[in-house]
């Protein structure tokens, strides 16, 4: 088995009970183990919530791992993707002084170019969105740092698997 690092999303479903994110990232925190990025949220089945981390790590430490939180953790089914098994974004939300979108058209081009939209405008500041990639949202970031960013808040990644994974009838087995 390979011991090189990887990045892994990591997929684990959950009925909807208090202190399982703490249960979560304390198997990672014992192991010294960084989650890079965290995201949760209801999944497809009612009454189940849906976890999704992103881990750098060795695949050997990860089957591991998934086999510490299904063991440890009251989890419907957990599992770790490659980055070429799943479809994955991000999403940010910038906020930039209002006087820039109209004085520097430079901003209105970076904003067309990299596909982000604006969410409103007023007098003092207006917000831009941008979903994507990892990489395409600090290029983005890069480019409207040197105009300057009131504000600036991102997700964590979300995912879907490119295959036909059983875990939509595996959730509906549990929902009956």
């Amino acid at each position: 088995m390979s011991t090189e690092i990887k990045q892994f999303t990591v997929s684990i479903y959950t009925e909807n009970n208090i202190g399982l994110l703490n249960r979560i990232s304390a198997i990672f925190q014992r192991r010294h183990m960084n989650i890079e990025s965290l995201n949760t949220s209801p999944s497809e089945i009612e009454g189940v919530s849906r976890f999704t981390l992103v881990v750098n790590i060795t695949e050997s430490q990860m089957k591991k791992i998934i086999g510490q939180i299904e063991k440890q953790v009251e989890v419907i089914k957990a599992f770790y993707h490659t980055e070429d098994e799943i479809i994955y974004q991000e999403s940010c939300l910038f906020k930039i002084k209002s006087e820039l979108l109209f004085d520097e058209r430079q901003i209105q081009n970076i904003i067309k170019e990299s596909n982000a939209r604006i969410v409103t405008v007023n007098k003092v500041f207006f917000a831009i969105e941008k979903s994507g990639r990892k990489e395409e949202i600090d290029l983005l970031y890069r480019e409207l740092n040197a105009f300057g960013i009131m504000q600036f808040t991102r997700s964590g990644r979300v995912a879907v698997t490119k295959d036909e994974m059983k875990i939509s009838s595996m959730l509906q087995a549990f929902q009956d």
